[in-house]
């Protein structure tokens, strides 16, 4: 991404900063993917890039996949949101607990059955991490010793979520067990601008989850209640081919994410 093309797809929201919207997935975006997600680190840099664009932009969230506590102690910033569990925790800024969606709050002691039910001491043998998001289930196998034979457990996991009447989502290394209502990051963002004074929004992110998102930026459009939208893809070795397609502009890893935050600040 030259400066002049992303100076230019930025206009929209640089032009009218306290209508606009931000939107940061975490993992592969603000901070490096690593074997162990427990590991990864958001830089010092880009932590006071997302300061200032708090202090500049009427909103600013962290959309991410994990808890939204989780995601908060990470990104370690308390005047942001954080959309958890793919936007269905809304951990507002300055909050101290998060939201759960309603709809799935029923479903949280099924998820915890079928979490007992498929956590053997095969699986944890093979080095699967089991990471218990609530009503979502991930098992990730990145860094597995054996990665195919950890994908082959994994992939019977996803045969008895299905059997069970339950959805699949797959990821980068990552599997995760929903149930059976729509979860999406989209979502989670129509649901957080609800009644937000938005006439532009932006979302960065790198990874099929990610998708949702842009998508539901376009819809948004289209129904009239955005004027505008940017989609920035987070262009990765592992990322789907889609996240560059379907954007309006790219960059290049967490380091192109830092010089898109520097042209978020400058005036």
């Amino acid at each position: 991404m030259t400066s002049a093309l992303g100076s230019e797809a930025l206009a929209p929201l640089r032009e009218n900063p306290a209508r606009a919207a931000l939107f940061f997935d975490i993992d592969g975006t603000l901070a490096p993917i690593v074997d162990q997600p427990a590991n990864a680190v958001v830089g010092e840099r880009t932590r006071q890039l997302l300061i200032a664009l708090s202090r500049r932009y009427g909103q600013v969230a962290c959309v991410s996949g994990r808890r939204a506590s989780d995601a908060r102690a990470m990104v370690s910033i308390g005047t942001i949101a954080y959309l958890g569990a793919h936007g269905t925790e809304l951990l507002r800024a300055g909050a101290t607990e998060a939201v759960l969606d309603p709809a799935l709050e029923d479903w949280a002691e099924r998820m915890s059955e079928f979490a007992r039910e498929v956590d053997t001491p095969d699986l944890r043998l093979r080095r699967v991490r089991l990471e218990d998001k609530g009503a979502i289930l991930a098992f990730h196998w990145r860094g597995a010793p054996d990665e195919e034979a950890a994908r082959a457990a994994i992939d019977a996991i996803a045969a008895k979520a299905e059997s069970a009447g339950l959805r699949t989502h797959w990821g980068r290394k990552v599997l995760e067990v929903r149930p059976p209502v729509r979860i999406d990051k989209g979502q989670g963002i129509r649901s957080f601008l609800d009644g937000e004074d938005v006439d532009a929004a932006l979302y960065v992110g790198d990874d099929v989850t990610d998708l949702d998102a842009f998508r539901m930026l376009d819809q948004l459009v289209g129904e009239g209640r955005l004027s505008h939208a940017v989609k920035v893809g987070v262009r990765s070795d592992e990322g789907p081919e889609e996240i560059v397609t379907e954007a309006d502009v790219v960059v290049d890893g967490p380091r192109g994410v830092v010089s898109l935050l520097s042209l978020l600040v400058d005036q």
